[in-house]
């Protein structure tokens, strides 16, 4: 393992205070976070410092200035071009990614991190690994750095000329190419009508397919949901009494099996929802309401969608702690069931939860390791959405409790899950497993019955913290870190979003 001299450490914090944001990673074998101190401290810099920065350092200040991303928000950027296919943003200027092979002994580090202070070249990102080689003789690892600069610029070519002679091999990565994902929350505009299927597209089972009033009820919700705008208020709904009714139905059958089943945090949450959001049977919230409340207590926001998005879609949402809701409710006929997730669903499931700040963070954390993520990693994050966050159990006092909407806003999987007393000889007892997030990515389900497994996690705190690890060890394209005072998130290395880009940017 190459080791941190005190003369490495003094550049490095020198470096950190000329930029937003340095992950410095350091690994045997796999990725990893320096510490959680580390994290913080970037996290902290990050959020304190993302837009200006540059002013005490003398980094081509003068040719900066500020202008408009997207038409919404104000960024500081510098005199080279950008696209915002590129993935950067802001203050970000192009960055090169460079592969270094260095001889473990005394001092090496320091002797190549000597150069980027001399060229005033900023590290963004050092990653260390040991070097897949045969040879006999010192160890030797693999260190891969992202700096801010292209090959061309003098001072990138003084530093790559001075750093050649100290290195086995030095190499200049290409740019990698990854899924297309937003990087400022007005981009969610982008996606939110990427729709499977539109709220008024009903199979021909749906209790409400031969319902013509039905049918243009949801068409004008639908349409509702599509012109919605990421700074605009979510407009009102005037639920009918018959919706309302449906609602009520709903709740009159959960609402006892909440007290005997549902998790503590659930409970504090719900409580908080009928002082102020009007939660209660005989009115059905405004999502407005809800979202203006849950940004006051966590920074989460609700947001309007017309029907199921993709998991990439909707997880990339996540990241900027947005839920997207539908706004439509199950047709009166069958209230105590629903083929589709609907207010029932969003609202009395998934928005409570959203006020306890484990679980708000949990969800965010599956949303950020969505970015740019491979197909196969977003089946994975997102089978761990359906285990947890839809489906999930905690232990309270020695029983299982319930934090997954899918459970709350569903009275008979909720006391299948949760009741020990309720199963005759005919029904067949669920599994329980310890939450782990590595189970639960491969773990296959059902979607039209009951689930025959369930996770336990041992609290939210748990379950957030297991997720992060899980999170932290996927071989993600980059480490993302979103910054809640501008809504933007940064990219801790040079990517191309160039593969499913959405129409509106092609």
């Amino acid at each position: 393992m190459v080791l941190l001299n005190l003369a490495a450490r003094s550049l490095l914090r020198r470096r950190v205070a000329c930029s937003s944001a340095l992950s410095i990673r350091f690994a045997s074998g796999s990725s990893s976070m320096f510490s959680s101190e580390t994290y913080q401290s970037m996290k902290d810099l990050n959020e304190d410092n993302m837009v200006n920065h540059h002013e005490d350092h003398g980094i081509r200040t003068s040719s900066q200035e500020w202008t408009m991303f997207n038409d919404k928000i104000p960024v500081l950027t510098s005199d080279v071009n950008k696209n915002p296919a590129d993935g950067m943003l802001g203050n970000e200027g192009p960055r090169t990614s460079v592969l270094m092979e260095l001889q473990d002994q005394l001092g090496v580090l320091h002797d190549v991190l000597r150069f980027f202070w001399k060229y005033d070249v900023n590290v963004t990102r050092i990653e260390s690994r040991p070097a897949k080689s045969k040879k006999w003789g010192p160890k030797r690892f693999d260190f891969f750095v992202d700096f801010d600069g292209t090959p061309g610029d003098p001072n990138v070519d003084k530093l790559l000329t001075a750093l050649k002679p100290l290195t086995n091999k030095l190499l200049v990565l290409d740019e990698k190419e990854v899924q297309w994902f937003p990087r400022h929350i007005s981009e969610l505009d982008m996606i939110a009508n990427r729709t499977l299927d539109a709220g008024i597209d009903l199979e021909s089972d749906h209790p409400g397919f031969n319902d013509d009033v039905y049918r243009q009820r949801r068409q004008m919700l639908t349409e509702s949901a599509k012109n919605h705008k990421w700074d605009k208020p979510i407009e009102t709904i005037d639920y009918s009494p018959e919706e309302i009714a449906t609602w009520g139905a709903v709740w009159d059958k959960m609402e006892d099996l909440w007290d005997k089943y549902a998790c503590k945090e659930y409970k504090q949450s719900m409580e908080l929802m009928k002082d102020h959001c009007h939660y209660g049977r005989d009115r059905i919230p405004q999502q407005e309401d809800i979202s203006n409340f849950l940004m006051s207590r966590t920074n989460f926001r609700m947001r309007p969608v017309a029907g199921l998005l993709s998991s990439r879609d909707f997880l990339n949402g996540l990241a900027f702690r947005v839920f997207f809701s539908t706004q439509y409710i199950r047709h009166h006929s069958m209230p105590l069931y629903t083929p589709e997730p609907d207010i029932c669903h969003e609202l009395l499931g998934h928005a409570p939860m959203f006020l306890d700040r484990d679980f708000a963070d949990f969800s965010q954390e599956i949303g950020l390791a969505s970015l740019g993520a491979s197909d196969e990693d977003v089946q994975k994050l997102a089978w761990c959405y359906w285990h947890s966050v839809e489906f999930g159990l905690c232990r309270e006092d020695g029983q299982h409790k319930a934090y997954g909407a899918g459970l709350l806003s569903s009275f008979g999987e909720l006391e299948y899950a949760c009741s020990q007393d309720h199963l005759d000889s005919e029904q067949q007892s669920p599994q329980f497993k310890p939450w782990d997030p590595n189970v639960a990515a491969t773990q296959e389900f059902p979607i039209t019955t009951y689930q025959p497994i369930y996770f336990v996690a041992e609290s939210l705190n748990d379950a957030k913290l297991r997720m992060r690890k899980f999170c932290e060890d996927l071989p993600r394209p980059f480490f993302a870190l979103h910054n809640s005072q501008n809504d933007t998130v940064h990219i801790d290395r040079p990517v191309r979003r160039a593969k499913g880009i959405p129409n509106e940017t092609k």
